[in-house]
């Protein structure tokens, strides 16, 4: 018997006679002996409630959050402040149930969320179209090399190795399965090599994937990088921190064919790793290309605004060799939270959150290395992270005891032994970040 099963034995016995088995091993006599545990779990005993109750509060009381530490972590996951507002709307019944819409135009109100999502994508990257919002970053980015591929019948993908690490490695996952050559490009001194990336992209390249700002914080040459691209006839793919657009050309200025990034930084919390949003917008060439739905404005009988999902491109709706993409979760609770976030602020305020950012991490910036302590690990302009020389594991280890947590080892990811990748939002005050500067100036 399985006492997690709620069956009772005569149960058990009735379903079995149904089969014509019995016993429970017939049922799975098809499996070689060899294979099965022949042992039962290794699990604990069981428990109550109540003890499982105390158990999970627990194990909760042995994390730190961001409501515990003065974070300067970025790395892809930014402790932007969110307004309270969000969560009110956000718990609303009617929001926090919303899910794709399967009668879509029953669903009026969870379409004119995706509806007013894609517009505010749009206007934010300055392209023409967007869907409704995808699984996270990382997958957003895989989306967008598999569509520059099929776009143009190609079969390599360039990307820089300025590229987040984690995107860099959903790339390889995915496009192993599809025969597309994914080739990574060399970084000078923390942003693309342009050399060596005019020398990667040929006729054979479906698109360029670039991060800006890139992994490391630093802006990249975006103008120089589009001339390549479209010189050999591939498509421009940037990943882009959405807060940077608050002050940064979008991608439609620098004339990206396609932009994507992870939207946790608009008023999603950093819940220790998700669930994230990713977002995707296209020039209008590519509408029909992109995987997901669009949701469209349009007028009832009555002559009312009203919405439809329209341009669908998934296996649900159509022939699976037909999809474009297996894209099914339209991560719709975070992109209305999206939503709320960009509309609270708006545009003044999205440009404020980027200004105090870019303001804050350069303040902190030259007051970690006046000292000389701390030297620059690279010497190009950045926006909100920036990276300086130091051993990760002790610099981090002595900030935590101050209720710091500190920067990203960047030994991880890149041969960098003593790279720590520094990241301030908007959240910081200065007496947080002269604290971190004595604290580090104080590490032997």
């Amino acid at each position: 018997m399985y006492p997690y099963i709620p069956n009772t034995q005569d149960e058990e016995k009735e379903m079995l006679q149904g089969m014509g088995l019995n016993s429970i091993d017939q049922l799975f006599e098809d499996i070689p002996q060899d294979v099965k545990l022949k042992r039962k779990l290794n699990l604990n005993p069981s428990m109550s409630e109540l003890e499982v109750s105390k158990h999970m509060k627990d194990l909760t009381n042995k994390n730190l959050s961001n409501e515990d530490l003065t974070c300067f972590l970025g790395a892809g996951a930014y402790d932007h402040y969110i307004p309270s507002l969000i969560k009110h709307i956000t718990s609303r019944s009617e929001f926090y149930t919303a899910y794709t819409p399967y009668q879509p135009e029953i669903s009026q109100g969870t379409l004119q969320v995706i509806f007013e999502y894609q517009s505010m994508i749009c206007s934010l990257t300055g392209m023409d179209v967007s869907n409704a919002s995808m699984y996270d970053g990382p997958t957003a980015c895989t989306e967008a090399a598999l569509m520059a591929a099929e776009n143009g019948k190609k079969n390599k993908i360039v990307v820089s190795k300025t590229v987040h690490p984690e995107i860099r490695k959903v790339l390889k996952t995915y496009l192993g399965f599809r025969e597309i050559e994914l080739v990574e490009v060399d970084m000078t001194d923390g942003v693309t090599d342009i050399d060596k990336l005019r020398a990667a992209v040929d006729s054979s390249t479906g698109g360029v994937i670039v991060q800006n700002p890139n992994f490391f914080g630093i802006i990249e040459d975006m103008e120089e990088v589009e001339k390549i691209t479209h010189a050999n006839k591939a498509l421009l793919i940037m990943n882009v921190d959405p807060i940077s657009l608050g002050v940064l050309k979008t991608p439609g200025e620098i004339g990206a064919d396609i932009a994507v990034g992870e939207g946790q930084s608009l008023g999603n919390s950093l819940n220790y790793g998700g669930p994230y949003l990713g977002f995707m917008a296209v020039t209008s060439k590519l509408m029909r290309k992109m995987p997901g739905r669009i949701v469209g404005q349009t007028e009832d009988l009555d002559g009312k605004r009203a919405f439809v999902l329209t341009l669908q491109a998934r296996e649900q709706h159509i022939r699976r060799q037909k999809a474009s993409s297996n894209i099914c979760s339209n991560q719709a609770l975070n992109a209305l939270t999206a939503v709320v976030y960009l509309t609270t602020l708006g545009k003044k305020g999205l440009k404020e959150v980027a200004e105090q950012s870019a303001r804050k991490a350069h303040y902190a910036y030259s007051e970690i290395i006046k000292s000389g302590k701390y030297k620059p690990l690279f010497n190009k302009p950045f926006f909100k992270e920036f990276a300086v020389e130091g051993e990760a594991s002790k610099v981090n280890s002595e900030l935590l005891k101050n209720n710091i947590l500190g920067g990203y080892d960047l030994s991880m990811d890149y041969p960098l032994p003593n790279g720590l990748l520094f990241c301030v939002t908007e959240k910081r005050t200065k007496a947080e970040i002269d604290k971190l500067a004595k604290v580090l100036e104080g590490i032997k």
